[in-house]
């Protein structure tokens, strides 16, 4: 890790001198299916990026706030004719979090600079390679409406999945109450968790039940899968307290290995904290990106600022990364950087337009590349234009 004297020098030496911003379209290998909550995820997202340019001939890039296409160019005029070190600081991160749509950008940009890999500007303390799991097993079973695949499909898609590279799979449960009534939809959670384990008796399981749950209803269902051996149950119900406390005295009894995880949506960080320092939390979640606009956001720079407390307090971590690969990629390169890591959630898709051979996931591990920056290139992309067209500015002093 550069120096952050050094590393303040060699950034204050570029000014930010053009923003591009574009369009890139995502596609995941099949129709994504329901969850607890949400129809059909689709086939793949499009999702806009921001390109930096420096007046010293180096770039970086990285995606912006918000998963969907929301394009709100203004923002450009907050880094345009500043400093690199103006608006980052390598043991940082970005230094004004009204900056969060260049988060991933100047991280990659500043790496670029100091020739050092992210994890490298994180500490170096985590894994590498990192842990990974796939995350794209949902409802197959009941998705379409049209043509269900049935258990059948579950088992394809962890197939497809194992020989990708995967050795842990996340399963979603809660199809009651909205799919089914609730006798039907926990018998089939129960059917699915241990036709997995039954197939895949070399990989970890884990099942997000997307808050879909009650307590005692969650205690039925560790009840019938204990001898799976859950690595962990994420978001079980709303954390709380008095919930989480029952649930980890009920695990401890019949499944005292399965962690509970939780902070993607909404994250009271206090709680969590709360909730870990008692001993019912397992994992911490809180999504990599910033500003998503569906009650996910915190950010990289957010956890940054986080990691100190959790250090202290030994925690685990596992930051979300659902929607596109290259938060898989971000959060691979942040577990690599920081202590603690439990499993990073891996995003199966084809990105256009994106170079990213340098990652290599194998046995269920994602080798981090020691290229500077995130290692990912940007070839392609299609330009964003309009009022707010991108445009270089010059600032007097």
């Amino acid at each position: 890790m550069a120096s952050t004297e050094t590393g303040a020098s060699d950034l204050a030496a570029h000014t930010i001198h053009k923003v591009n911003t574009y369009k890139i379209r995502t596609r995941f290998p099949r129709l994504i299916g329901k969850n607890a909550f949400r129809d059909e995820h689709g086939y793949g997202d499009e999702v806009l990026v921001k390109e930096l340019l420096t007046d010293r001939g180096a770039s970086g890039w990285g995606l912006a706030s918000g998963l969907f296409y929301r394009p709100d160019l203004t923002e450009d005029e907050l880094v345009l004719g500043r400093t690199v070190a103006e608006l980052f600081a390598p043991d940082q991160g970005i230094l004004d979090m009204s900056l969060s749509s260049f988060d991933f950008a100047l991280h990659d940009l500043a790496g670029r600079i100091l020739g050092i890999p992210c994890y490298k500007m994180f500490g170096n303390d985590g894994l590498n390679p990192v842990p990974v799991y796939d995350t794209l097993i949902y409802f197959d079973d009941i998705s379409p409406d049209t043509r269900p695949g049935g258990l059948r499909q579950v088992l394809e898609n962890c197939r497809y999945g194992y020989d990708y590279g995967y050795r842990a799979f996340k399963l979603k449960i809660g199809r009651a109450p909205r799919w089914m009534d609730w006798p039907d939809g926990l018998r089939r959670d129960i059917e699915v968790t241990r036709m997995v384990r039954e197939h895949f008796p070399d990989c970890e399981i884990l099942v997000d039940a997307n808050d879909a749950y009650t307590v005692d209803r969650m205690k039925e269902y560790v009840d019938a899968v204990a001898d799976v051996g859950l690595y962990w149950i994420e978001e079980p119900f709303r954390e709380n307290l008095e919930g989480f406390r029952a649930l980890r005295e009920h695990l401890d009894r019949v499944s005292p290995r399965t962690l509970i995880a939780d902070g993607e949506t909404d994250p009271e960080v206090e709680l969590l904290i709360e909730l870990y320092e008692q001993g019912y939390l397992g994992v911490f979640q809180m999504d990599v990106q910033g500003d998503l606009g569906l009650g996910h956001a915190f950010g990289l720079t957010s956890w940054r600022r986080l990691m100190p407390r959790l250090r202290e307090i030994g925690a685990r971590i596992s930051p979300h990364a659902w929607g596109i690969k290259l938060k898989t990629h971000y959060a691979a390169q942040f577990c690599a950087g920081y202590p603690g890591v439990a499993l990073v959630e891996g995003i199966t898709d084809t990105t256009e337009g994106v170079d990213f051979s340098a990652y290599v996931l194998r046995n269920g591990k994602m080798f981090v590349p020691d290229k500077p920056g995130f290692g990912m290139e940007l070839v392609w992309g299609a330009p964003v234009t309009g009022e707010g067209e991108s445009k270089t500015v010059s600032r007097q002093v």
